[in-house]
This record gives C-alpha cells, sequence and structure tokens, in this order.
C-alpha cells in the first residue's frame, strides 16, 4: 500500500495549484479517481470536485472532504527592470521565503521558473544577518531584464506563484516537499475510494477535494451546502510535536498512527474553531480499536480548517477533524509518513462501515 499512496502523493505535490487556480491537481485527482477506484467525479462551480458512494437508506450520509489546494503568492507588481514583486495568498511565513525556488505558472499548463531573491551575502550589513526580510521588500527573479519581457512571456499582475513543486523520500517511510498540505490528505481520500468502490452496504458517502481552503476556508461551503451530509469528516494535517523546537504543542508523533482533533481555535480575527460531536469521537476510538491503530489525539490553539464553516450548515452537522501528523507546516519543505496515510485510510474505511442506520447523532445520550 505504501508504494501506491507515494505514487499518487508524489504526483500530486508535483502538480501546482494555487488556492482558486487548482484545475491541473483537480484533473490529476479526477484521473487517479478513474484508474484506482473506477469512479467519475462530478465539479461545481467553485472547482471542487465529488464523488458519490450511494448507501442504505435511513442511515446517515457523510461528507468525507480534503482541500486539494495550496498556499502560496500572486504578482504584486512588475518592475520596470524585470523583477517581481510578489503578494502572499495564504498563511505563507516570512522567515521562510528567502532563496526559496518557485514556478510563476502564466496558463495553458505553461510554467516559469525563479527565485525568491536573497541579498548576496557579501552585501549584507551586520545590522541585516539576523532580521528575516518583510515580504513586500522581496522580489523574484526569473531572468527577464524588463517589464516588457516578463508581459511577452505571459507575466501579468494576479499571476500565480508557488513553491517550485518538489517531493522526495526521506528515509523508508517519509516523504518531504511541497504542499503536503494536504495533498497526502487527498493520497488517503483516492486510497480509501478504492475500498469504497468494493464496498457492501454503509452509509451514503460523499468523498470530496475542496478548493480555497488556503485562502479563506470556505471553497467548500457551496458543496456542502449542496450536498446536505448529517456528518462531515474533515481531513488535514495535525501539527507534529516530535521536534526539537515543537515539543510543547502536544504529543503527535510521525509514524505513530492517524490523528483525531479534539479541539481547534483559530484566535486570530475568526473565532472560529471545531469542537467535535462527541459520537463521532467515539465512533473514531472504537474503530481504531477495531484495526488495532493508534489514533493519536490533538488539541490545538491557531490552527483552523474548512469544517469549522461546514459544520454550520443547514440544520448544524456532526464535525470531526482527522487527519496526519506532518512537519514544517507551510514551509517549502513540509513531512508526512506514508505509515500514517495508509492508517488513514483504514481507520476512515472502519468508521463508515460502523455507520448504520442505527447510528445516533443525539447529543442527548446517543451513542455510536
Amino acid at each position: 500500500m505504501n508504494d501506491a499512496l507515494r505514487a499518487v502523493l508524489t504526483d500530486l505535490m508535483e502538480t501546482p495549484g494555487l488556492a482558486g487556480h487548482e484545475d491541473r491537481v483537480r484533473a490529476r485527482i479526477a484521473g487517479w479517481l478513474r484508474r484506482t477506484a473506477d469512479v467519475e467525479a462530478e465539479t461545481d462551480r467553485m472547482g471542487n470536485l465529488w464523488t458519490t458512494f450511494p448507501g442504505e437508506a435511513g442511515t446517515p450520509s457523510v461528507l468525507l472532504f480534503t482541500h486539494m489546494d495550496q498556499l502560496g503568492f500572486v504578482v504584486r507588481k512588475i518592475e520596470s527592470d524585470g523583477f517581481l514583486r510578489l503578494e502572499r495568498l495564504g498563511g505563507v511565513p516570512e522567515r521562510a521565503l528567502a532563496a526559496q525556488a518557485v514556478l510563476i505558472c502564466v496558463g495553458g499548463g505553461h510554467d516559469l521558473r525563479g527565485v525568491i531573491a536573497n541579498k548576496s551575502h557579501h552585501a549584507t550589513g551586520p545590522e541585516e544577518k539576523y532580521q528575516v526580510v518583510r515580504y513586500r521588500d522581496l522580489y523574484v527573479d526569473a531572468g527577464f531584464d524588463s517589464e516588457a519581457e516578463a508581459a511577452d512571456a505571459g507575466v501579468q499582475i494576479g499571476t500565480p506563484v508557488v513553491y517550485a513543486p518538489r517531493a522526495m523520500a526521506i528515509g523508508r517511510n517519509r516523504v518531504a516537499g511541497t504542499s503536503v498540505d494536504d495533498r497526502a490528505g487527498c493520497a488517503a481520500l483516492i486510497a480509501l475510494a478504492q475500498r469504497l468502490a468494493a464496498r457492501d452496504g454503509g452509509p451514503t458517502v460523499h468523498l470530496a477535494f475542496t478548493t480555497q481552503e488556503e485562502f479563506n476556508l470556505r471553497g467548500a461551503l457551496p458543496l456542502a451546502q449542496r450536498l446536505q451530509p448529517d456528518i462531515a469528516l474533515q481531513i488535514d494535517l495535525m501539527l507534529a510535536s516530535d521536534t526539537p523546537d515543537a515539543g510543547d504543542l502536544g504529543d503527535m508523533r510521525l509514524g505513530a498512527g492517524p490523528g483525531m482533533s479534539l479541539y481547534s481555535f483559530h484566535g486570530r480575527g475568526t473565532l472560529n474553531g471545531v469542537i467535535p460531536h462527541p459520537a463521532l469521537v467515539r465512533l473514531a476510538e472504537a474503530a481504531a480499536a477495531a484495526r488495532d491503530l493508534t489514533l493519536q489525539r490533538s488539541a490545538q490553539t491557531g490552527v483552523l480548517t474548512d469544517l469549522s464553516y461546514v459544520q454550520l450548515v443547514g440544520a448544524g452537522v456532526a464535525a470531526l477533524d482527522l487527519g496526519y501528523p506532518m512537519r514544517y507546516s507551510h514551509s517549502a519543505l513540509e513531512v508526512c509518513d506514508l505509515r500514517d496515510l495508509d492508517g488513514l485510510a483504514i481507520l476512515l474505511e472502519e468508521m463508515l462501515a460502523r455507520i448504520t442506520p442505527g447510528f445516533s447523532l443525539s447529543r442527548d445520550g446517543g451513542a455510536a
């Protein structure tokens, strides 16, 4: 299973798909669904992609989704000497930008290479050596000598720019590279699609890959409003705390199994987050025990997913965030472990099999 996961994940990580510009990655995911699960997918005006596996009548319906977009930049200005100024799209950390290679996506599947400039060391004064350069002061060198040359190459204000896509194996089971967040979640759901295509019974499952999560977390909303699920299970990274600089975040380790969020809260203006439905927490715990999986637990402030908004659709949706531990979030080189993705697909399969016509979502003593 890990070899198949690696192949899908590598392909998706190497395909650019900035938030709002997901067309190429959406096409790759649709192709993988056809090849591996023999299913066709639908799209909507937002660019969301989904396929439905019909289930038993009277069983709660499930929206199981992950986002396919990635964070990055758009061109803000083209200087007269051909250098490009960028505007951030999503939570891009300024201290991780200088000297990064980027891909400038000028349209029609055509891309240009560039580098975010880093002032030459020999020209850097003592007062600058320990400073983080603001993103508005950074510029991209894409090999142009003039604004006209950049324009002739197809670069315009608003042109999407992403970290130069790459995926590489580190160790036996780990993958490092761009957009692990959340192409890893996409790979896990593609693996699950194969299992759902072969199942007998269970709930109706809408398996979805959503847009613009890195922009405003609301790309999934029109799809949720359309499908009106009873249950929403969202898949995304969970902050690994097994590095020397992250030990106080919690107890989430790469290679130790999939994770479940018991609390998330952004706190920076949105006042939004997710406290999961207790029946779904019990469901995840029972499913993990049945398949002999370690289910890691997370409780974080400063994180937010699009589930925060999906849970408020209609009369309210029973919600739970699930995922996999990941290191170095929102940098050009994130790291995940294929064993966690495999375990996540197994966990989801078991959870869905346990959602029967008698599954209760009552807050007044109902149990899974």
